[in-house]
């Protein structure tokens, strides 16, 4: 049994045009993303950054997904879970969550966010 060191990513703000409808393609929204990733370290304690998870360029990577536009907060989140796991060969699990802070839906705005969440698994790619 391998044992996991995890960095994590909290409260990144963006401002982008992910969504389904016209006015979120043209106006644009908030959204904040939670990352964490799991990765077993060739020893510990940890001394060398080739030796654990750069969280600078994972989130380097992240910024990049969220310049590009993209209906479904599915697809934003596999795509960057699989990216992750892609370019981090350390990396082992990745889990992140995605919030609209202001989704088109009466009543709402401003009262509430609303959310996606996923996790991907080396073994499952």
């Amino acid at each position: 049994m391998s044992l996991l060191l995890t960095i994590s990513l909290h409260n990144l703000h963006f401002f982008a045009y992910h969504g389904l409808y016209e006015e979120e393609k043209i106006l644009g929204n908030h959204f904040e993303l939670n990352v964490v990733v799991k990765h077993a370290p060739p020893e510990l304690p940890v001394k060398r950054l080739d030796d654990t998870i750069d969280y600078v360029a994972v989130y380097e990577l992240v910024r990049r997904r969220m310049e590009i536009p993209t209906p479904l907060l599915e697809t934003v989140v596999t795509e960057i879970a699989k990216e992750i796991l892609i370019r981090f060969t350390l990396a082992e699990e990745v889990f992140i969550s995605i919030r609209k802070m202001y989704p088109p839906i009466s009543y709402m705005h401003a009262r509430g966010s609303v959310g996606v969440g996923f996790e991907l698994k080396r073994k499952d790619l």
